[in-house]
């Protein structure tokens, strides 16, 4: 019996590092995300952070549909006369409260979906 070498498995890469980095102002920052314009800050200054990109983005998204959403409504508010008013109050308090969710699912470590708007955000 002749000893042969046993032939070694490589050893394997190293893991790859997590692919983003807990910011210290996380909770600002996520709360800025859900602000309107001021999704930016967190864009551009947060770029590590990718929990924090995807509410910057999500968030940014989220305004551009009530900047349009709000036009229709005003231009079908001007062409039926009252009924514009009656709607901009009930749309506005209803975007209100989808921000405080957003916001408070955020800064628990979660991610709130909004159907057909959340897939536009992740391909930015």
């Amino acid at each position: 019996m002749t000893d042969e070498p046993v032939p070694q498995t490589p050893t394997p890469p190293p893991s790859p590092p997590p692919s983003g980095v807990v910011s210290p102002d996380r909770s600002i920052m996520i709360a800025l995300s859900y602000l309107w314009l001021l999704a930016f800050i967190p864009l551009f200054f947060e770029k590590r952070d990718t929990d924090v990109q995807w509410h910057a983005k999500h968030g940014l998204v989220l305004f551009g549909a009530e900047f349009f959403g709000s036009m229709a409504l005003g231009i079908v508010g001007l062409l039926s006369g009252g009924l514009g008013c009656l709607l901009m109050p009930l749309a506005g308090f209803g975007v209100l409260v989808l921000h405080v969710v957003c916001i408070s699912k955020g800064l628990q470590g979660e991610r709130f979906l909004i159907p057909n708007l959340s897939e536009y955000a992740d391909k930015l």
